[in-house]
């Protein structure tokens, strides 16, 4: 059997704002470095092909699946975790308070990148449609079938970034 030959590279980027260097081989996904090398474990493992969203982060702003995202291509980038979003004194951001006051987390699983997919969304500064919404949310699976809350949690966190009336019916739940 012959000797396994790996080649390693120097990535040099910036996590949840701190400037950060690591050795990596040059085969880790963006997933394996932010979980193994930095314990950022809201980084979840899920499918592994890009198509269930538990691994989502934002790289330069824009929602990426990190575990088909090579990390030295995070070479040069500004990442952005869920640990990230919390704010100077640990309070957590708008997005997050309305997964808790929707009760759109259950497991908790695919809700890190959920969130972080509502944050680009979010920081469009855009006014969505509800079928906007629903396609931009879609790159991601929640087996807990949270699909209904998730969808209330962006909506009412958009409209009220926009200064836009939330309906009545979005504080039945509150």
């Amino acid at each position: 059997m012959a000797d396994e030959i790996r080649q390693f590279k120097q990535v040099t980027c910036t996590i949840n704002g701190v400037r950060r260097t690591t050795m990596v081989d040059v085969r880790a996904s963006l997933t394996d470095m932010l979980r193994n090398d930095y314990r950022l474990t809201s980084v979840k493992k899920g499918c592994e092909v890009g198509e269930c969203g538990a691994c989502t982060v934002l790289i330069d702003g824009e929602a990426f699946d990190s575990c088909i995202y090579l990390a030295v291509w995070a070479d040069g980038k500004d990442i952005i975790t869920l640990e990230g979003l919390e704010g100077p004194n640990g309070e957590l951001s708008d997005i997050q308070q309305a997964f808790i006051d929707e009760t759109a987390i259950q497991c908790g699983f695919c809700s890190p990148g959920f969130i972080l997919t509502a944050k680009e969304i979010l920081d469009s500064g855009k006014l969505y449609t509800d079928d906007e919404l629903r396609k931009l949310l879609s790159g991601h699976l929640c087996r807990c079938t949270g699909y209904d809350n998730i969808f209330r949690a962006v909506k009412k966190t958009m409209l009220r970034r926009l200064n836009k009336p939330v309906p009545e019916e979005f504080f039945k739940a509150e």
